[in-house]
């Protein structure tokens, strides 16, 4: 496939209609270009850009530690359901990753997807069959085979 990661991502958007879950990751490592690819997916589609660490942060600052694991879902969907449209694209996604939150970051984004198209910037790597977020031995590694699941990266730009 060619094209920018931007032009993949709009491609892969529009393919997710018909989908139950229309979840796109965009998975590559720290500084690959997911943030500016989903600016400039943001300009073409009009669809909101939340950053989900400052989002969640503000709102579950006055909560208790367990309220914030017993919240975490409703204020997910609080985020992404205030954003108008049919798309939303998710940015800064770390903190649905900490492992004191107990859920699983991926499961999360899937219940999102059911009732609109979610692009979410995964820091991690698809490959070997798997998708993976965080090293091997890190606290909030997290590791997944990849059926079912449509992902966008910036390595697919070497064909």
């Amino acid at each position: 496939m060619t094209g920018s990661l931007a032009d993949r991502i709009v491609r892969e958007i529009e393919q997710a209609a018909g989908l139950y879950h229309r979840l796109l990751l965009v998975a590559a490592p720290a500084g690959c270009g997911k943030t500016a690819a989903l600016r400039e997916v943001r300009e073409r589609t009009g669809a909101p850009l939340v950053n989900v660490n400052l989002e969640l942060s503000r709102r579950m600052l006055e909560l208790t530690a367990r309220l914030r694991v017993l919240r975490l879902p409703d204020l997910l969907r609080e985020i992404a359901g205030g954003a108008s449209g049919g798309i939303v694209l998710l940015d800064n996604i770390e903190i649905l990753f900490d492992a004191g939150r107990r859920h699983d970051p991926l499961l999360l984004l899937q219940r999102l997807s059911r009732g609109k198209t979610v692009v979410a910037a995964w820091n991690g790597a698809a490959a070997a069959g798997f998708l993976t977020y965080a090293a091997p031995g890190h606290a909030e590694r997290r590791r997944y085979a990849l059926r079912g699941l449509t992902i966008v990266g910036p390595e697919e730009d070497e064909t």
